[in-house]
């Protein structure tokens, strides 16, 4: 087993202490006065984290030359998807009590839910694509859908932006660092020498 292998053994239960820490505090009732409200927000704002770490990958790598630090792209991009859609579920059962009826009317009446929809679907379908024998299947036109990770990074932002109704500084924090990792990728940027691989 390399380095690298043995680093993301670690890295994965790591992955999953945010999970823990908000299932602890469902079981000992500390969650605040809206407790389903804050379980759906957490799980929303770690797909947030870790699709911005999955998207931090490709600068770290450049900036410290350590190439390896790709194999850890789609294991955090992953995560994101596994957030998302616990965070999707949460809402669901805790929000709506899985009222579908309802759930048509917010789609109708909620900007956010419909920008938050169309977010979770693209990380859906990078996820299903994000295997090897995907890659091979769909050759050039992999790295053509795959860039659709920073559409769905945007729309998540948006989605927490338009969700808050009056303390903007997390929705605003994180779209300044998405910001940020979208003017890494400008090709003026790439070419800077400290940056040239």
């Amino acid at each position: 087993m390399d380095l690298v292998a043995k680093i993301k053994l670690v890295v994965f239960p790591l992955s999953l202490v945010p999970l823990a820490d908000l299932i602890i505090k469902v079981l000992d009732n500390d969650l605040g006065p809206d407790p389903a409200n804050a379980l759906t927000h957490g799980l929303g704002e770690w797909a947030l984290i870790f699709l911005l770490l999955s998207l931090s990958i490709s600068p770290v790598r450049r900036i410290t030359r350590v190439n390896k630090l790709i194999r850890f792209r789609r294991m955090l991009g992953l995560f994101s998807l596994f957030y998302a859609a616990l965070h999707l579920m949460a809402y669901l059962a805790f929000m709506l009590a899985w009222q579908w009826q309802t759930l048509l009317e917010d789609l109708y009446k909620r900007s956010y839910i419909i920008v938050g929809a169309f977010a979770l679907s693209i990380l859906i379908v990078l996820g299903i694509t994000s295997t090897k024998k995907m890659m091979r299947r769909l050759g050039k036109q992999w790295g053509r859908l795959h860039r659709l990770v920073y559409v769905a990074a945007i729309l998540a932002v948006i989605h927490f932006l338009w969700l808050v109704k009056s303390d903007y500084t997390e929705p605003l924090f994180y779209g300044l660092a998405l910001v940020l990792l979208l003017i890494f990728r400008l090709p003026a940027v790439r070419r800077l020498s400290f940056l040239k691989h």
